[in-house]
């Protein structure tokens, strides 16, 4: 049995109306409150079926509420992808608010995959937890400096001599991004900040950091003129939403785990084709109940296709990283503070052996 200590991490930004509410560090950006006992896991309580029959049923734990941000996972569930690869069931459980971290639910058996971050699962690697990220959705970081083209924000300079909204929560990647651009803490003002786009709307503020897949565009549909700068494209370069399991996954269920990346692929391919349909599934069928507008979420899901397919994935393959990719990863993490060897955190064998098997998966 493994134990660790608390650490904490910069978290998701609160709610706040409609804008920023899905969308914090807790998830792509840090860990709040990790402390779990993780066994050497003889037992997920996701084995595979003993008929014979297939993989029988597993959990899939989100990072956050259910939105078109996991569009991929409907089409893969609503079109029988899951099925097809062998599973009875793939259930998606919600992340975000007071649900369980990822790291954490791999730990105690309530999921068998989860989708969280490097600067979540790192921490919990360095603390002993045998997990490893096996593909990344997001190939960039969807978080951004947001501000209006009236005054912009699209190179690190220019956030010198800026007031900018930053939550206490976000403070690690916050001092990261100064460090990665050589920008002295004392030439920014930083503003305590609680999610509210309004106050860069009066005024207060020239930009503040949010999700770049729905601040610009809930923006812009209230009418205003955004601007952003992706940290991703401003020298902290870190994939998201990625693919964690336990090292036990890798080494005693391979092949459930490339039958479900499988699946995963063939569902993100038909996202990525259909934003629309992506927020339809999103706000009438899987996240019904988080009320979320289809437009909004039609504009979402065209915003994060741009982060979900690079010339490197349509080269190698939707969730596929880079050798380059991923050492710019670990150096983007050695900057927030976690030195992590990529080998301690990243294994991305398990979908060359997807791609290799059938090169139809990547797109066309």
């Amino acid at each position: 049995m493994y134990t660790f200590l608390t650490c904490t991490f910069p978290c998701r930004p609160r709610r706040d109306m409609a804008t920023l509410d899905r969308r914090a560090f807790l998830r792509t950006t840090g860990l709040a409150g990790l402390a779990f006992g993780l066994a050497a896991c003889g037992d997920s309580g996701t084995s595979t079926a003993s008929s014979g029959s297939g993989f029988g049923s597993v959990k899939l734990q989100l990072s956050w509420k259910k939105n078109v941000e996991f569009a991929g996972e409907y089409f893969a569930d609503t079109n029988g992808h899951f099925k097809s690869a062998g599973f009875t069931q793939v259930e998606l459980l919600s992340g975000g608010g007071s649900g369980t971290s990822v790291e954490s639910g791999l730990a105690t058996g309530r999921c068998w995959a989860g989708l969280s971050a490097p600067t979540i699962t790192a921490p919990a690697v360095l603390q002993g937890a045998p997990l490893k990220i096996v593909g990344a959705t997001f190939q960039k970081n969807p978080f951004a400096v947001i501000s209006l083209n009236k005054n912009p924000i699209k190179e690190a300079t220019d956030l010198v001599g800026k007031r900018i909204g930053v939550q206490d929560s976000n403070e690690l990647v916050w001092n990261a991004l100064l460090k990665a651009n050589g920008i002295d803490a004392a030439s920014v003002t930083r503003v305590p900040f609680q999610s509210d786009p309004s106050m860069l709307t009066s005024g207060q503020l020239d930009g503040y950091v949010g999700f770049v897949t729905s601040g610009p565009v809930n923006l812009r549909m209230q009418g205003h003129d955004p601007a952003y700068l992706l940290l991703a494209d401003a020298g902290l370069p870190l994939v998201a939403e990625t693919f964690t399991v336990t090292q036990q996954t890798i080494d005693s269920e391979r092949d459930k785990l490339k039958a479900f990346l499988t699946a995963e692929i063939k569902g993100w391919k038909e996202a990525v084709a259909d934003p629309a349909r992506s927020a339809e599934l999103a706000a009438t069928v899987y996240g019904k109940d988080q009320n979320l507008d289809v437009k909004e979420q039609t504009e979402e899901a065209k915003m994060q296709n741009d982060l979900v397919v690079t010339e490197d994935v349509r080269a190698n393959g939707l969730f596929t990283m880079t050798p380059e990719l991923i050492e710019q990863n670990i150096d983007s993490l050695a900057k927030a503070g976690l030195t992590i060897k990529a080998e301690q955190l990243f294994d991305l064998t398990i979908l060359d052996e997807v791609y290799e098997a059938d090169p139809s998966l990547k797109l066309s």
